[in-house]
């Protein structure tokens, strides 16, 4: 088929999937280091004004770049409030956040959303980054949740403590359970994490 001559559709076609992030700094070898350290990640490349690193099959997930004229991340204006990565399960979550605690890396903000149980960390630069794992099964019962009562009345979630979570764990609790957020009534603001 000719695309030129083809019939343009009414809907934009979607990209098969998200490639990368590049992250603008002023400090190259801390941002390098701590998301390194933070996704577990491998430097594929780093010449000392730009770095790539991936921590899956992507040859990059994460790009740094350090250029001249850039200043310092000011939180108080528009752009991308973060960045969210995925786990298979809670217990993967958990070990991670246990894994960058002993690096000193603490989240800011522990949340279940109901559609997922989230950590929220700062980098360096002060840019967010959310860890998560689903809540649901499948993508249906995740956006049946957001069409509910529930959801509506609260959009943000219920915060929790991380050491909590490990020992509900721990002892054995099914992780369905744990995953339920505990509705706390309204909420509608995004608090500063």
């Amino acid at each position: 088929m000719a695309i030129a001559t083809a019939p343009i559709p009414t809907k934009v076609k979607s990209p098969s999937k998200l490639a990368h992030v590049v992250l603008q700094t002023t400090k190259l070898k801390e941002m390098v280091s701590y998301w390194e350290t933070f996704l577990g990640a491998e430097v594929s490349f780093n010449n000392g004004h730009l770095a790539f690193m991936s921590y899956d099959d992507e040859h990059h997930r994460i790009a740094i770049a350090q250029a001249p004229g850039v200043g310092p991340r000011d939180s108080a204006t528009s752009g991308i409030q973060h960045i969210a990565f995925t786990f298979d399960n809670l217990q993967d979550l958990m070990l991670a956040y246990r894994a960058r605690k002993q690096h000193g890396i603490l989240p800011s903000w522990s949340v279940n959303h109901g559609i997922t149980t989230s950590m929220y960390y700062r980098d360096p630069d002060g840019n967010a980054i959310e860890t998560q794992v689903d809540n649901f099964d499948n993508n249906e019962e995740a956006t049946a949740f957001m069409s509910s009562p529930f959801f509506a009345q609260n959009p943000i979630g219920t915060d929790f403590d991380p050491e909590d979570l490990i020992k509900r764990l721990d002892s054995g609790e099914d992780e369905t359970s744990i995953k339920k957020r505990v509705e706390i009534g309204q909420r509608y603001v995004l608090p500063r994490f």
